[in-house]
């Protein structure tokens, strides 16, 4: 127990870089609170004491602002970085290494009494206000960006962004950091082939125009928008380089 709770305490030195020192881990860190009080009301719940174990998970909320049902099962150095509005739900299975960050929501999708809940294996890091639902599986080493609502399957060591979220694509395996500044965004990334296409369109209506003796006027109007556009795509495409 003793070794258990000194491998949390690092855990939240290893994923938050505000972490000055232990007497502050042990009294400022909500997510820290919410995993040893879950450990408890899930013992109870698997012995048999579901009433007192939905209890003691209902105290931990009010004072955390963390909601974990006593039934989900969250595996070592899980961390939940500032905490409030989290949410896991009943049949939610947490790997090892994980990292939540404020406002994620692990969530279910059926009435049914059965698995509908999220299973997230090792090494997944989760970004602000991400919402996950259903009983889909989140694959090793996956990152969901901030503010994505994921409803299918993510693929081990990939990225995914957006509502509904959607690969942006696979990443080297690092450390936790999930720098949203450097996320590819696959919707810009199809305007932007969208574009190229118009544009080399245009060059060969051009061309053929030409050799019928043709001049047709160019639409500033229209170059404006697509100069405009573009310029909206450069910040993504400097950081992916």
């Amino acid at each position: 127990m003793i070794a258990r709770i000194k491998e949390d305490i690092q855990t939240v030195f290893k994923k938050d870089p505000a972490a000055k020192n232990v007497i502050e881990v042990l009294l400022c860190y909500p997510g820290l609170h919410a995993i040893w009080i879950h450990r408890i009301s899930h013992f109870l719940w698997m012995h048999g004491a579901k009433t007192f174990a939905r209890f003691i998970s209902h105290i931990s909320r009010f004072l955390t602002g963390i909601e974990i049902h006593p039934a989900a099962t969250i595996g070592r150095r899980f961390f939940i970085d500032h905490g409030m509005g989290v949410v896991i739900g009943e049949t939610s299975e947490i790997g090892d290494d994980v990292l939540l960050y404020q406002g994620v929501v692990l969530g279910g999708t059926s009435l049914e009494k059965k698995k509908r809940h999220p299973t997230v294996r090792n090494n997944v890091v989760i970004g602000a206000g991400a919402i996950v639902l259903g009983a889909i599986e989140i694959g090793e080493g996956a990152k969901i960006g901030a503010g994505s609502v994921v409803i299918k399957d993510v693929p081990p060591g990939s990225t995914v962004v957006g509502v509904p979220a959607r690969i942006a694509g696979l990443h080297v395996a690092k450390k936790v950091d999930l720098e949203h500044s450097q996320l590819p965004d696959p919707l810009a990334k199809a305007l932007a082939v969208i574009i190229e296409e118009q544009e080399r369109l245009a060059e060969r209506i051009s061309v053929l125009e030409g050799m019928e003796g043709l001049k047709s006027k160019i639409d500033t109007y229209f170059e404006e928008k697509k100069k405009e556009i573009s310029k909206m795509f450069e910040p993504l495409e400097k950081g992916e380089k």
